[in-house]
Parts: C-alpha cells; structure tokens; sequence
C-alpha cells in the first residue's frame, strides 16, 4: 500500500510565498516521477511541475520562473516552493507520483488527497 501525504496549503497574499511538501510511504520499490499538479474550481486539473529521477524538470508556462520543484530521494519527499503567487494561483495542489511496488510490478501513478491553496488579499 502506497501513502501520499501532502502540506504546506492555506491562504497568502497575493506577492507571497509557500511550500509545498508531499511525502511518500508505504510499499515502495521504486521512485520515478514526481510532480505536482492543481485543479481550480470549475476547472480541470492541470499540470504545474515535474521532476524525474535524474532531476529534469518541467514546468507549465503559467509558473516558470515562480515556482521551483525539487525532490529529496532519501526521504521520498517532492516539494513545490511558490514564490510570486497570483491570484490565479488559486487552486487544490495535488501531488502525483510514478513508481514501482516491486521489480515485478510495473510503474503505476499515484495521488494524494490535495492541499488547498488561496492566494487574496
């Protein structure tokens, strides 16, 4: 069983910084990808971040030069530090992760509940 547990949300202003965390537990053989992902209401959940095992990174255009991801292989944790945020920054952050359970299994995705996020004044 694999356990994504997410924080660091809550509400800022606009201008202002937060980081997000996720850290990742249970069965795990493997750790592929990492990334973060959001959904605003109304909206469909999108990509904002990813970062692959040897740290290539990739970012959606919405947040390149604001938002930084990284990843610390010894804690199976990948955080997302914010910094700049807008008001349409405002959104539910989700954490994904790619990984293998065992060398059998194949890699399989993985979510974790979601961290809310408000950026207003």
């Amino acid at each position: 069983q694999v356990q994504l547990v997410e924080s660091g949300g809550g509400l800022v202003q606009p201008g202002g910084s937060l980081r997000l965390s996720c850290v990742v537990s249970g069965s795990i053989f493997r750790i592929y990808r990492m990334g973060w992902y959001r959904q605003a209401s109304g909206k469909q959940r999108e990509l904002v971040a990813t970062i692959t095992t040897g740290s290539t990174t990739n970012y959606a255009d919405s947040v390149k030069g604001r938002f930084t991801i990284s990843r610390d292989n010894a804690k199976n944790t990948v955080y997302l530090q914010m910094n700049s945020l807008k008001p349409e920054d405002t959104a539910v952050y989700y954490c994904n992760v790619v990984l293998s359970i065992s060398t059998m299994s194949p890699m399989r995705g993985y979510w974790g509940q979601g961290t809310q996020v408000t950026v207003s004044s």
